[in-house]
């Protein structure tokens, strides 16, 4: 009789379990996503590069050669190649098209090749629209999708910033206010040696800056926040 009892006592937790995990993911408290662990992948030896310009990608569906993930609250990003007459390399982009709102809300994009401790990094980007926020950024040293570098640009508040992110907060410990153009393409690029990152736009150098939280190799890949509509083109990173 006891054993009868405890295993109806099990099965009823395991429900009320089931259904408040059900419950958070559906408020966007959790992400099983977020939370699993990256697949490992390989070191890149100095040299090696790693070029998308998407255009022989189908458009329609996700990049072939990487995965999305999501830091913080609200449903993952929704990440498209799409296409794009104005695009710096005709005519494939890959974009983030979700408009959700959820303001602490960073979907991600990230590259499933290999893993790069020193690096130079670039993509060209367009902020096509977005009222909560128009960002773009590049990923750095990722662990998992809520530890890893990001610099973004900003094209609501006219500004560059670059964060650390750890356990999925983000906090931030170098930046550089200037005009960033919504509709327009520019260049992002972030060159991190050791514990040294400087990040520039459009060629031009914004933000030097040191920073020990990730010492060691991780993936790299593209950033947005809440409802960034935001195309990507010409993904570039070589591994020093």
């Amino acid at each position: 009789m006891n054993k009868q009892i405890w295993v109806v006592v099990g099965l009823a937790a395991f429900v009320l379990l089931g259904v408040s995990l059900g419950q958070l993911q559906r408020h966007g408290r959790l992400s099983l996503s977020a939370v699993l662990a990256e697949a490992s992948s390989p070191l890149q030896p100095a040299g090696q590069t790693l070029a998308a310009d998407f255009d022989k990608d189908k458009t329609g569906g996700a990049p072939p050669g990487f995965h999305s993930a999501r830091t913080g609250q609200g449903p993952e990003g929704t990440w498209v190649v799409v296409t794009d007459t104005t695009a710096p390399s005709k005519t494939n982009v890959v974009a983030q098209t979700s408009g959700d709102r959820t303001d602490y809300r960073f979907p991600l994009l990230i590259a499933d090749h290999g893993s790069y401790k020193d690096l130079d990094l670039i993509v060209k980007f367009k902020a096509v629209d977005g009222e909560v926020d128009r960002a773009a950024g590049l990923v750095f040293r990722l662990v998992d999708a809520n530890n890893y570098y990001v610099v973004r640009a900003n094209a609501l508040e006219d500004n560059l910033r670059l964060y650390h992110v750890v356990d999925g907060t983000r906090r931030q410990f170098a930046g550089a206010n200037f005009k960033v153009t919504a509709g327009e393409w520019h260049e992002l690029k972030v060159d991190c040696v050791g514990n040294r990152i400087t990040c520039y736009y459009d060629g031009q150098k914004k933000i030097e800056a040191t920073d020990d939280t990730f010492k060691e190799a991780g993936k790299i890949g593209l950033w947005t926040k809440a409802d960034s509509l935001t195309h990507f083109d010409d993904l570039r990173v070589v591994a020093k």
